[in-house]
């Protein structure tokens, strides 16, 4: 059974966020929430029984301005959100991972993951870390890679430990949600391809990163990231407008009650709108799509404790509400 999210008086940044939700029994449909935790089913709102919320971004410079009348209009009927099961606010058909983005948690990462042979001491690690930071922030390009649609799930689901996951490990992520098509666009032109944001936790078993068989190929992130469920998402998108500067986030990862991750997204060694633009440079990113900006310290290699049946994940971002999930075996299913 899914672990029900706490009340919360702040939902989100601004008037309204989108969701996907679904009564008991019934089908999933996409909705507007508002701050005072109501909700409208924008199906009947746009007439358009087979609306989801991916094609609603389809539609997303004609739609947002619809939504914010709906916002505002204090006349039309509303149920409680407590009425509905929450799921992941978009089906995405890319996932955009990144990784090294943050500069503490990569420090960390290469302090953790000391080649065989290396005996040098922690402090000349991270020093070697931190220069290799600098280089990348000024010379060099983003890390991206591809995640399946398919690990994504709801914000208050369960997550699986696969029986083969020896080092379940958790990442809370800054996703950005894509609006318009963006094809080899710049930095300065990202921002205007992202229709809002929402929370991702993506997790990652550590022990399946690197090939042991063949070591000369590096990371696979196809097992170590993508199992059903790998990727809790949402409760919401917020639109771009409300949450401000993206730069300027906070983001908070408790396990069991105890403060994990705690960072701004100041810390990213790459801003959203270069990894929007980086992205966009060799793939067309469609609305709908997520581009997930990287991690920031403290998980659980970093703290020598990584994610074990019954624990309870509270992920949390600036203005996007919070998400909490309980770690389930496989086996203990």
């Amino acid at each position: 059974m899914s672990v029900k999210p706490e009340a919360a008086s702040d939902l989100f940044a601004g008037p309204f966020a989108l969701a996907t939700l679904s009564a008991p029994e019934g089908p999933a449909f996409p909705a507007l929430v508002t701050a005072d935790a109501r909700v409208l089913d924008l199906r009947t709102a746009f007439a358009d029984g087979q609306l989801t919320t991916r094609t609603l971004l389809e539609s997303w410079e004609a739609a947002l301005p619809r939504l914010r009348e709906l916002a505002g209009d204090a006349d039309r009927a509303r149920r409680p959100l407590a009425d509905f099961r929450v799921h992941a606010p978009v089906e995405p058909r890319q996932v955009f991972q990144s990784g090294a983005n943050y500069r503490q948690h990569v420090i960390d990462l290469h302090v953790a993951h000391r080649a065989p042979g290396d005996d040098r001491p922690e402090e000349e690690r991270r020093a070697e870390a931190a220069e290799i930071m600098d280089r990348r922030a000024a010379e060099d390009l983003p890390y991206v890679f591809i995640g399946l649609p398919s690990a994504v799930t709801g914000p208050y689901d369960d997550v699986v430990l696969p029986a083969w996951a020896e080092k379940p490990d958790w990442e809370l992520e800054l996703a950005a949600v894509i609006g318009r098509p963006a094809h080899r666009v710049s930095a300065d032109q990202a921002l205007d391809h992202v229709a809002g944001y929402t929370i991702a936790n993506d997790l990652t078993d550590r022990a399946t990163v690197f090939r042991r068989d063949m070591p000369q190929i590096g990371t696979d992130w196809m097992r170590s990231k993508n199992a059903p469920g790998f990727t809790p998402l949402g409760p919401w998108i917020v639109p771009a407008g409300p949450v401000g500067d993206p730069g300027d986030l906070r983001l908070t990862l408790k396990l069991n009650g105890e403060t994990m991750q705690d960072e701004s997204t100041e810390d990213m060694i790459f801003d959203v709108a270069r990894m929007v633009s980086y992205a966009s440079q060799t793939a067309r990113l469609l609305p709908g799509d997520l581009v997930l900006t990287g991690s920031p310290a403290g998980n659980g290699m970093h703290w020598g404790r990584l994610l074990r049946d019954g624990d309870v994940m509270d992920a949390s971002i600036t203005g996007l509400g919070a998400q909490r999930t309980r770690c389930v075996a496989e086996a203990a299913r």
